[in-house]
């Protein structure tokens, strides 16, 4: 990728906070246009690099360049975050915040009007225009907070788990303005712990974990390079028992289905089952994001159980 084409490019990054290496020997390239989704379980390293990426945070070694730049200019007016602990002015207006923030990132007045009021009609807010931001529900927050975002037409667009805490009314509405603007060309980057919502929406992934990049593709390279195979079953009457069939690794009972992963000849496995039960669905299927998520995550998940038990 030529480096006109990239919107990011992180150069082998680290930071730590005394002893604990948040981040480390991190590359990665984000290009242009795209929905990047960051993944990782808490603690993993998402919030560090996005701060890093912003210049909130500057890295112990290695370089990030945004949009072109290297340094703090870069996370200026071309670029727009959506912080996951959520801050506005509480006490202000909804209409005159978002004409304080528009003008910070340096667009003239008689613009930013008609593009206020666009967006809150857009996101249903347009009744609470002139009241104070804290008469408004967190829903109702989130999307003023994504506003004041986006209403100085960034280019590129970073977002620290833009859906958490939304009812499924707002995300939708959320998600379709976040479409709208990848439409417009924005690159978009941000992070979920919503697996089935950064398959849909991501053109790329990016998984970290204890600081170290595990996963960098399209849903489709992802699930290829950590697939294996896989079926999933339904057997007459209800679940049936798999033990002693030829190549099942290991079994994940969701009541009416089971998912198997295989060892072996996926039709010798359907032979076999079906000489023992009923078979009324079987497919073959790729791993879901959330399991490859899991696979990977759980040995963190184990260790810590493990240590806080008495």
């Amino acid at each position: 990728m030529a480096p006109s084409d990239a919107a990011i490019v992180i150069r082998d990054v680290s930071k730590s906070f005394g002893p604990v290496n948040a981040v480390s020997e991190l590359s990665l390239t984000i290009p242009r246009g795209t929905i990047y989704g960051f993944i990782g379980p808490n603690g993993s390293g998402k919030t560090t690099t996005l701060r890093m990426i912003m210049n909130i945070l500057l890295p112990d070694r290695g370089e990030i360049e945004v949009l072109g730049q290297v340094g703090t200019r870069a996370a200026r007016d071309r670029v727009a975050y959506l912080p996951e602990e959520r801050g506005l002015y509480k006490k202000m207006k909804v209409r005159r915040l978002l004409m304080y923030y528009g003008r910070l990132k340096g667009r003239p007045a008689r613009e930013l009007g008609p593009e206020i009021d666009r967006w809150l009609e857009r996101l249903d807010l347009a009744r609470w225009a002139d009241k104070k931001v804290d008469a408004l529900s967190k829903g109702m927050s989130q999307k003023v907070q994504f506003i004041a975002a986006v209403v100085a037409a960034p280019e590129l667009l970073i977002l620290d788990e833009p859906f958490s805490g939304l009812d499924p009314v707002n995300a939708v509405a959320l998600r379709e303005a976040i479409l709208e603007q990848r439409a417009r060309g924005v690159t978009i980057v941000f992070s979920t712990h919503d697996m089935s919502m950064a398959e849909k929406m991501c053109d790329r992934i990016f998984m970290i974990y204890r600081g170290k990049k595990v996963l960098d593709g399209t849903l489709d390279e992802i699930q290829a390079t950590h697939g294996g195979q896989r079926a999933r079953v339904r057997c007459a009457g209800g679940a049936a028992s798999l033990d002693g069939l030829p190549g099942v690794a290991k079994v994940t009972d969701h009541g009416q289905v089971q998912d198997v992963e295989l060892g072996g000849d996926p039709q010798a496995f359907l032979h076999a089952l079906s000489a023992k039960t009923a078979v009324t669905q079987f497919e073959l299927v790729r791993p879901s994001l959330h399991d490859i998520f899991v696979a990977i995550a759980r040995p963190e998940s184990e260790t810590q159980t493990h240590t806080e038990s008495p």
